[in-house]
């Protein structure tokens, strides 16, 4: 029952969370557009991923001081609002390196290029920016990958350009240029331009939030049903299971209490103590006990004495035991000052009534 109830509270959680979601992605921004560099400082604009409406045609313009030349129109402003901006840089204009580490260093290659910027770059580690590819094993148990670098003053145009249009990130991708073996682009940088705010439909988000909180709400009401339905089944159940044993237990007792039965085993079931007292009464001075065990109605004495045959009338005439036998052979050990016998008799029921 309690992994049921865990489960439906993941399930819960899940769906109050796709609900919350569904409220921010409604927000968040959509749009990708691509800026392509073709001659140096020359861009063609392409919307990669459009809303709805109709498709943008590719827009060319050439960027001086952070601001395009011509200008945006109104469509590709609205289209820039807001969105994804990826730039494609010239590979002539991102500096390449190709390192190697210890394959141990794989989870720390961002810090360990990031300080060896200084010997791989003309910048100081304040004033580059890099990425560097998926890293690839080599010989001697390291691996190689590709840094790409520009500095901070390259890419300040295009972050002007994407804070002036509205975007909400942009980032700077470059193709390694190996034909031979292709490579995904290395994303050079990559900003979270925060100021650059898109304008927000504030009844739209009422309604979304409205949305999200009546699905929480509905899925709350779910488990509760859900939850206390199950609980008051769980409780019948084990109603019926503690009727059907009361009513085994009444069976087995044939009708008698508790106490009853407690009397009657302790009138049947022998004492332990009052056994060893019979056995010690039976048995001479001479005889030492060593083990004794009491399975059911038969006991086992195991120990040293004298004359062990003489040993089984002593336990035959005892009153409180019968058939009394050997149940191992008789043995007199080099250091032993007798013999070592094990008897087994049956514990008479005039012995186990107490009389």
């Amino acid at each position: 029952m309690l992994s049921e109830l865990k489960e439906l509270f993941a399930v819960w959680i899940a769906a109050v969370a796709a609900a919350i979601e569904a409220i921010v992605t409604g927000f968040a921004p959509r749009r990708r557009v691509l800026f392509v560099e073709g001659e140096p400082g020359n861009f063609t604009a392409r919307v990669i991923s459009p809303r709805k409406g109709a498709v943008l045609r590719p827009f060319s313009f050439r960027l001086v001081n952070g601001r395009p030349e011509p200008a945006f129109g109104g469509e590709w402003q609205a289209a820039l609002r807001g969105s994804r901006i990826e730039v494609v840089m010239r590979s002539d204009q991102v500096l390449f390196r190709t390192i190697d580490f210890p394959k141990a260093a794989a989870d720390f290659l961002d810090g360990m290029v990031r300080a060896q910027v200084d010997r791989l770059t003309p910048w100081t580690a304040a004033d580059a920016v890099f990425g560097i590819t998926a890293p690839e094993p080599i010989a001697g148990d390291r691996i190689a990958l590709i840094v790409a670098a520009t500095s901070q003053p390259r890419i300040q145009p295009l972050l002007r350009l994407a804070a002036g249009v509205g975007a909400a990130s942009v980032a700077g991708l470059v193709d390694p240029g190996d034909a031979s073996q292709p490579r995904e682009p290395i994303k050079v940088f990559q900003r979270s331009l925060e100021s650059a705010g898109t304008a927000i439909d504030v009844p739209r988000l009422a309604r979304r939030i409205l949305l999200g909180t009546s699905l929480a709400a509905a899925a709350s009401l779910a488990v509760a049903s859900y939850v206390g339905s199950a609980l008051d089944a769980e409780q019948q159940d084990l109603s019926r299971q503690s009727a059907q044993r009361r009513g085994a237990l009444r069976a087995n007792q044939g009708g008698g209490s508790a106490e009853t039965l407690l009397a009657k085993r302790k009138q049947t079931q022998p004492s332990s103590v009052m056994v060893l007292e019979a056995i010690s009464r039976a048995l001479p001075d001479t005889t030492y006990v060593t083990e004794l065990r009491i399975e059911g109605d038969k006991v086992q004495v195991v120990g040293l004495t004298q004359d062990a045959p003489s040993l089984i009338k002593l336990m035959e005439q005892s009153p409180q035991f019968a058939r009394a036998t050997f149940f191992a052979p008789t043995t007199r050990g080099q250091d032993e000052q007798g013999e070592r016998f094990h008897i087994e008799a049956h514990i008479t029921p005039y012995f186990g009534s107490g009389s």
